[in-house]
């Protein structure tokens, strides 16, 4: 078996027992979950190439050995009376093996998930036998999946669901069956390539921000140890060897001291006033507060839960609850936590009347530490481990992102990028004019748009906006081509056949199946679709009110696909030229921001800003011809820059038409006078005429739903 790669040997993870510190963030909110699994799981959001895979299938290889019966396939715990298993009952002594870390693909069907009536013996003998999912498999362990952001909705649901409830029922197929799926889960994303939903994103009970550390020694630290790895594994690991052993020593002994330690009432009264502050939505934030902080406590060697285990647990539990817009920057403001805590010490709850005494040593040395993340800090003298500031990286990052030339041959943030973090954040100097040449007004709060609809059933990739076919979703039908198996109709198609050549005469004569009696699942669930957004930003839309508008409305939209999955691009023309400010991206988040840093001011060059989507869409339609774009394109129809500009952007209308994307035409003209020249463009466009005075949550909404067919 192939040697991983030791988690104390990731830096911001390197344990040091001496000292019982080295657990930056992610390490401490990985180990509290471990500790206590009823915290609801980790989201691990960062960019690419930061050790997110590599540290979460580390956390296996330290935690303790369970107990499970010889042949049970669902782990039950022995030594729990109530822990009844599906495969029991069993006899003989129970074995220990390692915690399994199962891993969950993207492309993981539901059946594969929760589990499945057994082919091979129903084919066969006929018996209905339950084929255990990953869920069982990993009950008592580790369910990591990577990239969780781009699995089904569906699945990420009843992941969450299973999670929090500890069993899985399943009721399908002819199989009706529960097991308990009691697991940590973890998922790991990178933002750039789009978010979760808010739904989803708050069921995780804590949530980690990682970014590779800026500082030159501590990357040179990360560099020396993947050398010595990818050199000799087991050498390597080896050298690790008494650091994995103490790591597992101490989770082992804290799990055995969550079920003591108190959580006093000043406690509980102290995590509600954090949760108001933040003014996070529900209750879930309370109480994934109150266990983080227990399960915090135990790790530290305490038996009553502190200030400084409330504010270690707030960190991690609260930042993705308390955004109020999806587009704001995540993060928690360290200064107000510490205002809410206060200075004083919680006031100690009444003793444990099963009595029992703290581990003094550990105790001693986690007081000691007790600033905010007392047990996850790395040592004094350790310059390999990350600095504190890690958690600020991100707004590093921009400051240097600002000062860089551009190197994007379109003028875009692409992935051609030859820095892509430059490409990730905002960036308000990019396609900004030279000074006094043009204004910038920000959007007002978006509206809440309803959910959207598209005509027709579409083949695209998965999301949540319109009716497609695809490999998740209901069953509707079954077919030939590729995809699960629909063993119903497989089996009827076989029999038809069996029937049909005359065998069904001859008594005992069984039905064979042959490659032609296969049938496949067809199944209906939802697409996301590629918005593509090509704005006026020319001095006839400078007015305040008109701009503000307008990206108020568009930023609405932008809002709903962000919770939709769909890829968005952004064309901005304005002085003598259009600019793709933004190519198809599927994180909404950067879209919002260019948005927001939009210039306007100068002539308006409508046919350069017609012909440049025009590209996107053919350049898109040739890499995915499933497809179904729709164009918004927001101007008040002047046509100013250029000679025969009104004929060029008439000839540019037609040449867009003739792709036949659908598209609406925002008209942004204003005034008791008006010529009527973006609706006269809808018609040489084939578009939606929508006036800007109807753009509203419901108005625009309304238009999009209907005019992708």
């Amino acid at each position: 078996m192939p040697t991983k790669y030791p988690f104390s040997a990731v830096v911001g993870c390197d344990y040091d027992p001496t000292t019982g510190s080295g657990l930056d963030d992610m390490g401490l909110a990985l180990v509290l979950t471990a500790l206590s699994p009823e915290i609801g799981g980790v989201l691990v959001r960062g960019e690419k190439g930061t050790a997110k895979s590599t540290t979460v299938r580390g956390l296996a290889e330290v935690l303790p050995r369970i107990e499970v019966h010889e042949g049970d396939r669902f782990s039950v715990d022995p030594r729990d009376p109530a822990a009844q298993s599906p495969d029991g009952p069993f006899a003989g002594e129970a074995v220990t093996r390692p915690v399994r870390l199962v891993e969950l693909p993207v492309g993981a069907t539901e059946d594969r998930v929760l589990g499945s009536l057994h082919l091979e013996k129903a084919l066969t003998t006929g018996a209905v036998e339950f084929e255990p999912g990953l869920l069982a498999r990993a009950h008592r362990g580790v369910l990591y999946v990577d990239e969780v952001n781009l699995l089904h909705d569906h699945l990420v649901d009843l992941l969450l669901d299973a999670a929090a409830t500890g069993q899985v029922s399943v009721e399908r197929d002819g199989v009706s069956l529960g097991h308990a799926a009691r697991f940590v889960l973890i998922g790991t994303m990178n933002p750039e390539e789009g978010e979760l939903r808010p739904q989803l994103l708050d069921r995780f009970g804590l949530t980690v921000e990682v970014a590779a550390s800026r500082d030159p020694a501590s990357r040179v630290e990360v560099v020396r140890r993947r050398l010595a790895f990818d050199r000799d594994p087991a050498t390597f690991a080896a050298a690790y060897a008494s650091r994995q052993a103490a790591l597992t020593r101490r989770i082992a002994e804290a799990r055995g001291r969550v079920a003591e330690v108190l959580l006093g009432d000043g406690a509980l009264l102290k995590i509600a006033e954090v949760c108001a502050a933040f003014e996070v939505d529900g209750l879930r934030a309370d109480i994934v507060t109150a266990r983080a902080a227990v399960a915090h406590a135990a790790w530290a060697g305490r038996r009553h839960v502190t200030r400084a285990d409330i504010r270690a647990a707030a960190l991690l539990a609260l930042p993705h609850r308390r955004r109020r817009n999806p587009f704001d920057a995540p993060g928690l403001d360290e200064d107000l936590l510490d205002r809410v805590l206060g200075d004083d010490e919680l006031p100690e709850p009444p003793p444990d009347p099963s009595g029992g005494e703290d581990d003094g040593d550990e105790a001693g040395h986690d007081e000691a530490t007790d600033a905010g993340h007392d047990a996850s800090g790395p040592p004094a003298d350790d310059p390999s481990g990350p600095s504190g500031e890690d958690v600020e990286e991100p707004a590093a990052r921009s400051e240097e992102a600002d000062g860089q030339p551009e190197t994007d041959g379109e003028g875009g943030t692409g992935s051609e990028d030859p820095e892509p973090e430059l490409g990730h954040e905002p960036r308000p100097a990019h396609g900004a004019p030279p000074a006094g040449e043009g204004t910038v007004h920000r959007a007002a709060t978006p509206y809440r748009p309803r959910l959207l609809t598209v005509d027709g059933v579409g083949q695209g990739s998965p999301g949540r906006r319109s009716r497609a076919l695809g490999s998740s979703g209901r069953r509707v039908g079954s077919g030939t081509g590729t995809g699960s198996l629909h063993l119903v109709q497989t089996l009827m198609a076989a029999a038809e056949r069996h029937a049909s050549s005359g065998r069904a005469d001859r008594t005992g004569q069984r039905v064979v199946l042959e490659a032609g009696d296969l049938r496949t699942a067809v199944r209906e669930g939802r697409e996301s679709n590629l918005l593509v957004f090509c704005v006026d930003a020319s001095g006839s839309m400078a007015a305040r009110r008109r701009m503000v508008q307008v990206k108020t409305a568009v930023l609405s939209l932008l809002t709903d696909a962000y919770r939709r999955r769909d890829r968005v691009a952004l064309v901005s023309f304005r002085g003598g030229a259009a600019e793709l400010v933004l190519p198809p991206t599927g994180s909404v988040e950067i879209a919002a921001r260019l948005l927001d840093e939009l210039p306007a001011g100068g002539r308006t060059p409508l046919a350069e800003g017609l012909l440049e989507a025009d590209r996107v869409l053919r350049r898109e339609r040739l890499r995915d011809p499933r497809v179904r774009p729709l164009l918004l394109l927001v101007t008040d129809g002047r046509a100013t820059s250029g000679p025969d500009a009104v004929e060029r952007s008439r000839s540019a209308a037609a040449h867009v038409a003739a792709l036949g994307v659908p598209s609406v035409v925002v008209d942004c003209e204003q005034g008791p006078l008006r010529m009527g020249l973006a609706r006269t463009l809808a018609g040489h466009l084939r578009a939606e005429h929508l006036p800007v005075g109807e753009v509203s949550a419901d108005g625009l909404v309304d238009v999009v739903s209907g005019r992708v067919a």
